[in-house]
Parts: C-alpha cells; sequence; structure tokens
C-alpha cells in the first residue's frame, strides 16, 4: 500500500517546516500565515502555542529535499 503524499509547498512553506527541526529560540515566526498554511494541510500542529512538525510533515520535508535539490541543480 503507497500512502505517500504530494506536496506542492511554495519556498516560504518549505522554509518554514524546515525552520520547525530546530526549536524556536523566540518562540514566534514572522509568518504566521505561512505556519496557517501549513497547519491546515497537516504538516504541523500548534500546541501550547508552539508549532511543531506531524509525522506527515517529516515525510514531506525528507521526500521534498531530494526534489528542491533538483530544482537548484
Amino acid at each position: 500500500m503507497n500512502n505517500d503524499v504530494d506536496f506542492d509547498l511554495s519556498p516560504d512553506q518549505w522554509e518554514a517546516l524546515k525552520a520547525l527541526r530546530n526549536p524556536v529560540s523566540n518562540g514566534r515566526f514572522s509568518k504566521a500565515y505561512l505556519i496557517e498554511s501549513l497547519v491546515k494541510l497537516g504538516l504541523i500542529v500548534i500546541s501550547d502555542g508552539v508549532p511543531s512538525m506531524t509525522p506527515t510533515g517529516r515525510k514531506v520535508l525528507v521526500r521534498g529535499s531530494c526534489r528542491l535539490l533538483d530544482l537548484v541543480a
């Protein structure tokens, strides 16, 4: 069974998703609309006011990293 989902994220959404790999120093993101869009896609959740990546978000980040490298090349 293949449950992979392909997301077409904007470069800003990719950066916001990548930023969630590390703890947020001040607890806030400069572009809240990006966080909201990633929540709607189910890639992150907000818990106690802090965004964190979902398992789906991690899969998308790992799978999308290869695709992003192809765009740069």
